[in-house]
C-alpha cells in the first residue's frame, strides 16, 4: 500500500474557532474527543478510506511567533464565481 495523507494537524490558540472556520469552509462537521482538540471531517469519516482526509486543530498555549502561517491548504473551487462566493461567505 502506498503512503497517503490522512490528517492535517493545525496548532492554534483557539482550536474551537479555527476548527469551526475550516468546517464551514469545507462543508464538513466538527467534533471533539477532549478539551483542546477540535476534529473536522466529513460525516462518517474513516481514516482507512484512501480518498479521505481530515483536519485536527489542537490548542497550544503560546501565540504564533512567525509573521507567516506555516500551514497552507490549497483548495479547488469550481469557478471564479464559486471562489468569490466562498471568500465573501468566509
Amino acid at each position: 500500500m502506498a503512503l497517503r495523507p490522512v490528517l492535517v494537524n493545525i496548532k492554534a490558540l483557539d482550536d474551537s474557532a479555527v476548527g469551526r472556520f475550516w468546517a464551514e469552509a469545507l462543508g464538513w462537521s466538527v467534533s471533539s474527543r477532549e478539551p483542546g482538540e477540535t476534529n473536522v471531517g466529513r460525516v462518517g469519516f474513516d481514516w482507512r478510506d484512501p480518498a479521505r482526509v481530515c483536519v485536527d486543530v489542537v490548542a497550544v498555549p503560546e501565540p504564533k511567533t512567525a509573521t507567516k502561517n506555516r500551514v497552507h491548504l490549497d483548495l479547488a473551487t469550481t469557478s471564479a464565481a464559486h471562489q468569490a462566493e466562498l471568500v465573501a461567505r468566509l
